[in-house]
């Protein structure tokens, strides 16, 4: 069977990627989501001329007039309005974050002036109209954009839909996902196991990174390899936005998925991918139902798969920016395995700027590249690689 390039195939998936619908959540239940409409300002920001210091707010045409010294008829503290107006000579004490009265147009600091009793004498020649004022409007205006559609929410937009007084917050949904993990030799992990026997790692491999994208499957299920358990188990979830499964996708002869999912109408789009690990990959289309991930079942097939496959369709259907592959040199050298684009685990080291392999054993390796943060790309075109060659790597 003929092998498809990884960049076709994520061509394909990326395609296939439409939004899963908006929903309302929780401002505090926001963080690495994506804002799902435009949020305009609700009023000027700051609301009103803010004083930036602790000092006395004047009018600073006193100054240009050699006015020096000011006779304090009120002091403002923050959140408190004052009406009073200046006279010449005359001054606020205020704090920062308290508003400024119209009537002033500078505030010169604490450390700037001599206090004595209810007098401030200025200390400083050199008073400009607004200095230490944030004015009002100076951040953003009243039905002025704030944060556009597709913004990804870190703590800094939180901050700023909390000052927008936006408790709700309107996101991009997430899709809803079910696990079908196959296999007779596999059981749970905290089942007893025969030496013939492994534990289900991979159901938490991909429960986990789903979890570093803000996703929580609905469902999860083994499934011993057979024909019929496995079609009255996948049926059973073809509605959901997402099916992932994992084992019996390759050329073996319990290697049923495939063939199940073309007899319950999931339509194929394509099988195997010319890389190592992970080349049996199997991903279609069930017609206004899921979209079907079926994962090799080693379990570092798994991981990459996930990774450079699933992840991408994720953040494209819900307008997250994609992991798109950065370049950096390798430390080392590396000898060409097989034929296909390989993806192997590195250790991306930031200070030196470079990449550093991490061992592993074959897509079998339960270690899954341990120290590891980032997939490096040993293309098929390059063959062995010497120290310093530049190679393209994904955050893991």
């Amino acid at each position: 069977m003929d092998f498809i390039h990884y960049l076709q195939a994520l061509e394909i998936i990326l395609a296939n990627a439409q939004s899963f619908g908006k929903e309302i959540i929780d401002l505090d239940d926001s963080l690495n989501r994506v804002i799902g409409e435009n949020v305009f300002a609700d009023r000027d920001y700051p609301p009103f001329n803010r004083s930036a210091m602790d000092g006395i707010a004047i009018d600073s045409k006193d100054v240009e007039n050699n006015i020096t010294q000011f006779t304090i008829i009120q002091t403002i503290y923050a959140g408190e309005a004052c009406d009073l107006i200046l006279k010449p000579g005359q001054c606020f004490k205020i704090m920062t974050g308290a508003a400024v009265p119209l009537c002033a147009d500078a505030v010169i600091r604490v450390e700037d002036i001599e206090l004595n009793q209810n007098t401030a004498s200025i200390l400083v020649n050199d008073v400009k109209k607004f200095q230490n004022i944030a004015t009002q409007g100076q951040d953003i205006k009243n039905g002025e954009l704030a944060i556009p559609i597709g913004t990804k929410i870190k703590p800094t937009v939180i901050g700023l839909l909390a000052s927008l007084g936006k408790s709700k917050v309107q996101i991009n949904k997430m899709p809803t996902v079910a696990i079908i993990t196959t296999g007779g030799e596999v059981k749970p992990i905290d089942e007893t196991v025969c030496d013939v026997q492994i534990r289900n790692s991979n159901l938490h491999v991909i429960k986990s990174l789903l979890k570093q994208n803000n996703i929580e499957p609905l469902y999860c299920q083994h499934i011993i390899d057979n024909e019929k358990l496995l079609e009255a188990g996948i049926k059973n979830y073809l509605d959901v936005d997402i099916l992932i499964l994992c084992g019996g996708v390759s050329a073996g002869d319990a290697d049923f998925v495939p063939s199940v999912l073309s007899s319950l109408g999931v339509q194929k789009l394509f099988h195997k991918v010319a890389i190592k690990p992970g080349k049996p990959i199997w991903c279609g289309k069930k017609p206004k139902g899921a979209m079907v991930f079926a994962l090799p079942g080693n379990p570092f097939s798994c991981l990459v798969t996930f990774t450079i496959f699933i992840q991408a369709f994720i953040h494209k259907a819900v307008g997250l920016p994609q992991n798109v592959h950065k370049i950096l040199p390798l430390n080392n050298q590396r000898s060409q395995k097989t034929k296909f684009d390989e993806f192997f685990p590195v250790i991306i080291n930031y200070e030196n700027q470079t990449l550093n392999s991490v061992a592993i054993n074959g897509s079998g390796d339960i270690r899954l590249g341990l120290q590891a943060n980032g997939l490096a790309l040993h293309p098929a075109a390059k063959g062995d690689l010497d120290m310093g060659e530049i190679l393209g790597y994904w955050d893991m």
